[in-house]
């Protein structure tokens, strides 16, 4: 029987397109039923006819259908993976990050920690939970694969609402460790054994080593980071280049050094001056930049580099506005990988999936989703338990209420959990203007918001 894959949110050229390349190229999953869901009709047709025309020229053996009717497409569903957003995610993004500032809150982004993923949660959860109750009825026993953030408050959420969902955070920033080690220690990537964990995009580097020779690379990457990182090209060295050079930069699967002609940075430690904080004080190595690691830590608005911040965002926005998507037979992302694990019953060591804590990470309770490695086979995602050094763990540990009381605010749908919610948040230090903050953000913010009472 075919594996039936559900792709929610197909409608997004980025999302649809990318994965469906993923896909077509697994020899493992040939002969597989690929559903196409979104709520756009029009998007959603034109991502089918795409796949359809590629499939047709390519001569590959699958086959793509496409519905606006959910529950037809889940119905038989193996595998269901998700990437939405919902209304106008720039402008949305905008209100997260600018509205909190404006009342004194000095968070450096706002995606997925801080006030703003706090917002940013409170929009994409509820949709997400609609979808996942559909899954629990239609198809329970699904593997559920999600991209859209805030991933970590997402998956705590869901796996309170649904204990029972096989529901999997993926993120694709473990692949900057492949794009930077080999470069900065002279070895390829396949010589090296590594595992790093925390939460999504608050996460850091805690072992390494050469396979050839059994020995620790962790002494190394400590030694040679600060040159390497400090003279590499970042957000702001890009989007000089694009507004010079009038093109835009592909930055996937290469280092900036190499997307800009090998040149070094015209700023120092770009993107990463509160990395190079982290580095120095806490001696591990994150393996996101400032805007995503400074989103959690109150005092990553002192040391960040707020120009690659700005730059990186002005690039990103102006990235997913003019990038031409298109389907390659290549592989970008890690979910393909798990679901021919799961079907060979492989036990490979995936380096990052985003499940609840189930000992993994000794210093957070067991309903915070947390990022670490995992074991995966046919019974599914197994994590594996990590060694969190004690300064990093007490980072982490700032996030559990937080996370705990976003998830209720969800579920209850309350305001004044969510009022709560940024009063525990160590990126705040504003009391009095909270509620009217809230306030301000629910009336910007509707449709999304008004379940909030």
């Amino acid at each position: 029987m075919a594996t039936k894959i559900v792709l929610v949110g197909a409608g997004s050229a980025q999302f649809g397109y990318g994965t469906l390349g993923d896909i077509f190229q697994s020899k493992t999953l040939y002969g597989s039923e690929i559903v196409l869901h979104d709520i756009n009709p029009a998007s959603l047709a034109v991502t089918e006819k795409t796949a359809r025309d590629f499939l047709a020229a390519e001569d590959l053996p699958f086959t793509v259908s496409a519905t606006t009717d959910r529950k037809t497409a889940l119905s038989g569903a193996e595998f269901v993976i998700i990437s939405i957003e919902v209304g106008d995610r720039f402008a949305l993004w905008d209100l997260d990050w600018q509205i909190p500032q404006q009342y004194g809150i000095q968070q450096v982004y706002g995606e997925n920690g801080g006030p703003g993923g706090l917002f940013h949660s409170l929009r994409i959860i509820p949709p997400i939970l609609d979808i996942c109750a559909d899954v629990a009825d239609i198809c329970p026993n699904a593997w559920v694969f999600n991209y859209s953030n805030p991933m970590s408050r997402i998956c705590t959420t869901v796996h309170r609402r649904f204990p029972q969902l096989n529901f999997v955070g993926m993120c694709h920033e473990i692949a900057s460790l492949e794009r930077y080690l080999p470069e900065m220690l002279g070895t390829s990537f396949d010589n090296l054994s590594m595992r790093a964990a925390g939460l999504n995009h608050f996460s850091v580097l805690l072992e390494a080593s050469y396979k050839d020779s059994g020995k620790d690379a962790y002494a190394d990457v400590r030694a040679k980071a600060p040159d390497y990182f400090s003279r590499l090209p970042g957000y702001s060295d890009i989007l000089a280049y694009t507004r010079n050079h009038g093109k835009l930069v592909e930055t996937e699967g290469s280092t900036e050094r190499d997307a800009l002609g090998g040149k070094d940075s015209a700023y120092p430690w770009a993107d990463r001056t509160l990395f190079k904080e982290i580095l120095e004080k806490f001696h591990h190595l994150p393996i996101t930049g400032d805007s995503h690691f400074g989103e959690y830590i109150r005092w990553a608005s002192e040391v960040s580099d707020h120009r690659g911040i700005l730059d990186f965002y002005t690039f990103y926005r102006n990235y997913l506005g003019h990038v031409q998507p298109k389907i390659e037979l290549k592989l970008k992302e890690r979910v393909v990988p798990i679901m021919e694990g799961i079907l060979t019953d492989s036990g490979y060591e995936e380096s990052a999936v985003n499940i609840p804590n189930q000992g993994f990470i000794k210093q957070l309770p067991a309903f915070i989703a947390v990022e670490v490695p995992a074991i995966i086979d046919r019974k599914g995602v197994h994590g594996i338990k990590v060694d969190m050094p004690a300064g990093i763990g007490g980072l982490l540990s700032n996030q559990i209420a937080i996370h705990d009381l976003t998830a209720d605010a969800v579920i209850e749908g309350s305001r004044d959990l969510v009022i709560q919610a940024l009063l525990v948040d160590s990126v705040n230090d504003k009391c009095r203007a909270i509620p009217e903050l809230v306030d301000v953000m629910i009336s910007r913010q509707g449709p999304w918001l008004d379940y909030l009472k």
